[in-house]
């Protein structure tokens, strides 16, 4: 059977189930997220429909009720409100590409000799690691909340820990998140081997697509994806008013 890239909305799906807010609360069209700290992918608006300037102001209200900034996703389909909150004053913040490649194709990699090992929940060394590259306590608990199947990747080189990813199950997509490499270790291949082991991971759980998300202007992630022969599915971005 030939493998057929996700639709931008199949792996928005994806990030939602794997990569969970604390809260999901309606108003009108949108589904707004209740973050607790987890950044803002947990904590943005989106929209389900067309949205008229009431409702907007309706979900304004009540992200600010959250004690949250004004913060709304823009997808593809949402072009009428993203060119409506750039009239109100809203800015465009951290464009995000989406990967997606066969899962069976990205574990095939050759890892170069380096080790990553599973651990059903994040160990010591690998919060020490996160919490070098600022995934600290918030995002761990977003993980936490994922109830599909899920694991902890820990990455070595040679003897040393220096890198950390984390990989969760919907349906028959896996997603990538929280890839972290040590300074020191970069360079190596690591991030190719932690991708690799996430995606043997994945095939192992029913795994057809395995896909990730990264910040569009961060060249060495998305160069690495499209390396590994991923592709791009979609993108969205963010409208915040400070």
């Amino acid at each position: 059977m030939s493998w057929h890239p996700p639709q931008e909305a199949e792996i928005l799906q994806v990030v939602d189930a794997t990569w969970p807010a604390a809260r999901y609360v309606e108003s009108g069209p949108f589904t707004l997220r209740r973050g607790q700290g987890g950044g803002q992918r947990v904590s943005a608006a989106s929209a389900n429909g067309p949205a008229r300037g009431a409702e907007i102001s309706a979900a304004e209200s009540a992200m600010r009720a959250m004690g949250q900034k004004q913060l709304f996703m823009i997808a593809g389909k949402d072009k009428a409100l993203d060119d409506r909150l750039a009239a109100l004053g809203y800015r465009v913040k951290d464009p995000v590409s989406m990967f997606a490649a066969p899962a069976k194709m990205l574990a095939m990699h050759e890892q170069k000799g380096l080790v990553a090992s599973r651990a059903v929940a994040p160990l010591g060394v690998m919060k020490a690691l996160w919490g070098q590259g600022g995934i600290g306590p918030g995002r761990l608990a977003v993980m936490a909340r994922a109830r599909g199947a899920k694991t902890y990747l820990l990455g070595r080189v040679g003897e040393s820990p220096a890198g950390v990813a984390y990989v969760a199950m919907h349906g028959q997509t896996a997603m990538l998140h929280a890839l972290e490499v040590a300074p020191a270790a970069r360079r190596k291949g690591l991030g190719q081997a932690l991708s690799a082991a996430a995606a043997a991971w994945a095939v192992e759980q029913g795994a057809e697509t395995f896909s990730l998300i990264a910040v569009t202007a961060n060249a060495a992630a998305c160069g690495l994806y499209r390396h590994l022969g991923m592709v791009k599915v979609g993108n969205y971005h963010y409208r915040i008013k400070d």
